[in-house]
């Protein structure tokens, strides 16, 4: 593997998931990974990084940036020098790959995201993180019950002919209409290409509601691995859908050009690789100074106060930066 001198890091910190992207000042991706969170940020992305330094022994960090649910304290982690929203990273990496992208979806392991740009800029967006159906996470589990591994459920659904019609408005309905088809005796790439096109529906008259919907779409997220997904998105769109090299990654990938951009050639941030050896240690606490009791999250760094946030007042405020 190619190993660069300078370049930009960019992590992605989920519930299901921790992506980091390493791309070379040019924009160009150079390495990228994804680990499992399971429930432990911290522990994710210091075994991210440690991965990262050890397939990139030559890397100099020019710039870091954070994105995902866990953006604020991968932040005050690693040192972030953008601290950017998943709507705004899987935006800049869309338009990074095509761009003259008009519409992104993306299909997470928790949660779903639409996003409309025009002209480069985002006019609208749309994020559903209520109904588990058509997630990452509902998909695993599907899998699961019918023993098939996830990597053959878009094999699966591509072998199918005639696919039955699946209630996929909710996940509870859609797994007991699949046991119900199951118990009829239908084929089971059937039932899982029904079930494709269910989850499609689903995202376009729930995520994609009122949305002016046009292409080129991006497809992206680990949901996009689904070769069956693409194509109940293509046939229920009426046009091409285009799944991007690093797809899984690419909220990383807008997050590490951000943050080449903030940085814009001042010097970053970065803690350095040694923070894969630091001590974190993060709690929370209410505030009972006003009647907004709010919940102010605090983090530790080797047994100093690195971070607080959530605060209205500012009372607790502690520089992240």
């Amino acid at each position: 593997m190619q190993q660069p001198s300078d370049g930009y890091l960019g992590i992605d910190v989920g519930s299901v998931s921790t992506n980091i992207a390493v791309l070379d000042t040019g924009g160009q991706v150079v390495d990228t990974l994804y680990v499992r969170t399971q429930g432990q940020p911290i522990a994710a992305v210091q075994a991210g990084l440690r991965t990262i330094k050890e397939r990139n022994s030559s890397l100099v960090v020019k710039a870091v940036g954070t994105t995902g649910s866990g953006r604020h304290l991968a932040g005050v982690m690693v040192g972030g020098d953008a601290v950017k929203n998943e709507i705004t990273a899987h935006a800049v990496a869309a338009m990074h790959v095509e761009p003259n992208v008009k519409t992104v979806v993306e299909i997470g392991g928790q949660d779903s995201k639409m996003i409309i740009i025009r002209d480069g800029v985002v006019t609208d967006f749309a994020m559903n993180t209520v109904c588990a159906a058509g997630t990452g996470s509902f998909l695993d589990q599907q899998a699961v019950r019918l023993n098939i591994p996830i990597e053959q459920f878009g094999d699966k659904a591509l072998a199918s002919t005639t696919p039955v019609r699946v209630a996929g408005r909710c996940a509870v309905f859609a797994e007991s209409d699949m046991i119900h088809k199951q118990q009829t005796g239908q084929q089971m790439c059937d039932i899982i290409n029904g079930l494709c096109q269910a989850l499609a529906r689903n995202y376009i008259n729930n995520v994609g509601k009122g949305k002016d919907i046009k292409g080129p779409v991006l497809f992206q997220g680990g949901v996009a691995a689904n070769a069956g997904m693409k194509r109940a998105f293509e046939e229920a769109l009426g046009c091409q859908v285009v799944v991007p090299q690093h797809y899984n990654v690419m909220g990383a990938i807008g997050a590490a050009l951000l943050a080449g951009e903030a940085t814009d050639g001042k010097p970053t941030v970065f803690r350095g690789f040694e923070v894969v050896d630091y001590t974190y240690m993060p709690r929370s606490f209410e505030c009972d100074g006003c009647p907004n009791r709010c919940e102010v999250v605090e983090i530790t760094m080797n047994g100093q106060v690195a971070a607080r946030w959530g605060d209205r007042c500012g009372k607790w405020a502690v520089s992240t930066e």
